[in-house]
């Protein structure tokens, strides 16, 4: 879909000289618009008026394709960044992109995957009839997917739409959504383990399927900020900054993943209770793994390199408790042994994510 907007770059200076009623300025504007997708840059050199005014010429072509015609109505704002973006359908109510699948055995992963592309409207057509299958597949897809609702059906047609209005939902505060059910279920896999308490880790497991919704919601709004510098400005985020939260975005959902390895551990042992100094050793491990990714998402919000820094630190303890519980394994001859390895391992992951984060966190800019 071709773009609504232009964006003009003040890029160098041009020395000009002036005559009687309009003169060159010492400015070289960069176009930037696009065509089916397809980026074009053009440059415009800046004027000005004899009364003072500046002004640049639009690209014909761009203005052609938009409608404009001579006193036509445009919107003007500023980027943080400084750049121009002029809007020729500021007024123009969005209208909902739409797309028609057909049913398949895999017709749950292609709404979702519609989803994340940012369609309003998923329509699934069938020549003949939806098989109960395909509906059952339909529904559980819409059931994962925040905002997206059936509003129509029949036996040939299924039709699915996002209801949300992306505006409403800064990704900072998906994100800390996200990471505050991810870190909760971490403490809560490992408050299960040393108390056996089964019941607890089935609701850690439960809580999964919410940090997955919020994933899907958030890598939806990030993509439709990508394409909308409007909404950018509206949802105070840079563009540039869209993809680091994608990843610090996955990267808490793979904590929330290896939470859910925990408690379901604890499901299998069926109440067996872990021995007190085993137990000890693991929540060694475990404070070590969660301060860090405590520490790496306040450093993602307060941009704060000293605290991201911090989580590095960590690394040798770690190891030495993980060293420690192995020898303690060993010299036990622990009937579970490679199941408390692998939670242990867990812990090692969600400490590696951590640094991840991490890694992603920028300075703030003076």
């Amino acid at each position: 879909m071709a773009s609504t907007t232009l964006q003009l770059s003040l890029i160098f200076k041009y020395l000009g000289s002036e005559n009687s009623s309009i003169c060159t300025k010492t400015a070289l504007f960069r176009c930037i618009h696009s065509l089916n997708g397809v980026v074009y840059m053009e440059f415009r050199r800046v004027q000005r008026t004899g009364g003072g005014t500046f002004f640049v010429c639009l690209p014909k072509k761009w203005a052609l394709r938009k409608g404009l015609e001579r006193s036509s109505l445009v919107a003007i704002s500023e980027t943080t960044n400084g750049r121009l973006v002029i809007d020729a359908k500021y007024n123009v109510e969005h209208a909902p992109q739409m797309v028609v699948i057909k049913p398949t055995p895999f017709v749950d992963r292609e709404i979702v995957g519609k989803y994340l592309l940012g369609y309003d409207i998923i329509r699934v057509e069938a020549k003949d009839r939806i098989s109960t299958g395909d509906r059952e597949r339909i529904k559980q897809a819409s059931s994962r997917l925040i905002g997206l609702e059936i509003i129509e059906e029949d036996y040939a047609k299924i039709v699915l739409q996002c209801l949300l209005e992306p505006s409403a939902f800064p990704p900072s505060k998906i994100l800390r959504r996200e990471y505050s059910i991810a870190s909760s279920m971490h403490r809560d896999a490992f408050t299960a383990l040393i108390e056996s308490d089964a019941q607890l880790a089935k609701n850690v497991i439960a809580r999964d399927n919410e940090v997955n919704r919020l994933y899907f919601l958030l890598v939806r709004i990030l993509r439709t900020v990508i394409q909308n510098p409007s909404l950018s400005e509206k949802l105070g985020i840079l563009p540039i900054d869209c993809l680091d939260y994608r990843l610090i975005a996955t990267f808490v959902e793979a904590i929330g993943d290896q939470s859910v390895q925990v408690a379901e551990f604890v499901v299998r042992l069926e109440g067996v209770s872990v021995a007190k100094e085993l137990a000890q050793l693991l929540l060694k491990v475990h404070r070590i793994a969660f301060d860090a990714h405590e520490k790496a998402l306040k450093a993602v919000f307060s941009r704060d390199v000293v605290v991201a820094e911090a989580v590095r630190n960590e690394r040798q303890a770690l190891a030495d408790g993980y060293n420690q519980i192995e020898t303690f394994l060993r010299s036990q001859a622990y009937e579970l042994a490679p199941h408390v390895l692998a939670v242990a391992s867990s812990m090692n992951r969600i400490y590696d994510y951590s640094v991840d984060i991490a890694d992603l966190v920028m300075p703030k800019l003076p």
